[in-house]
């Protein structure tokens, strides 16, 4: 799919921030996937809700399942993710969430990953082989300096350009961008009652 060229992007640009809630490895067979509707990084629009297999194959379904049927898809213009695997090992395609969806997908994390790790851990679990093709559709890292920090993204569906200005955007402190930080908030706080973690 092209690019979605963005002549401006808009301080209240609509963005669906997706993150996963806290498991325990060797005892729940499912968490919570979260998405928080956001307009920029300025006000929440709404909650969104579904459940993946810890380990498993169904972000990227789930994920889709979440643009279409929410009431805000009219209106959403990005997709951001919270890093690329979700529930452990549930390692979301970012190429077929963009082409099931007509959105572009941004995917932010604190720091490099460590590509060898997740690797090795996929080659304990069912198909490896397929997840290891999604890490690698979803295409090259990239870093932004913020302050005398940085993030890192991948993308699909927009410019770097566009990407980072809506990065730049939607984070207004620390390295996490509102619609991740407030998604991982709701989720850990409807999986533990109470949030926690960093968010």
């Amino acid at each position: 799919m092209t690019n979605t060229v963005f002549r401006e992007v808009k301080s209240e640009v609509r963005i669906l921030g997706v993150d996963d809630g806290p498991f325990h490895k060797f005892r729940d067979e499912k968490t919570a996937l979260i998405g928080v509707v956001y307009r920029g990084a300025s006000y929440l629009e709404g909650v969104l809700k579904r459940e993946i297999f810890v380990d498993g194959d169904d972000s990227t379904e789930q994920i889709i399942r979440m643009v279409k049927g929410t009431r805000h898809r009219g209106h959403l213009r990005i997709v951001m993710l919270s890093g690329i695997t979700f529930g452990g090992l549930n390692i979301a395609d970012i190429k077929s969430i963009n082409e099931a969806t007509g959105l572009p997908v941004i995917i932010v994390t604190r720091r490099l990953p460590d590509i060898a790790a997740v690797k090795k851990a996929i080659s304990h679990v069912q198909k490896p082989m397929e997840k290891i093709a999604r890490l690698q559709r979803a295409g090259r890292l990239h870093t932004l300096d913020i302050g005398d920090k940085q993030v890192v993204y991948q993308r699909i569906g927009l410019s770097s350009y566009d990407a980072e200005k809506i990065i730049r955007l939607t984070i207004v402190r620390g390295l996490v961008p509102e619609p991740l930080r407030v998604a991982h908030i709701i989720a850990s706080g409807m999986s533990l009652g109470d949030s926690r973690g960093r968010a």
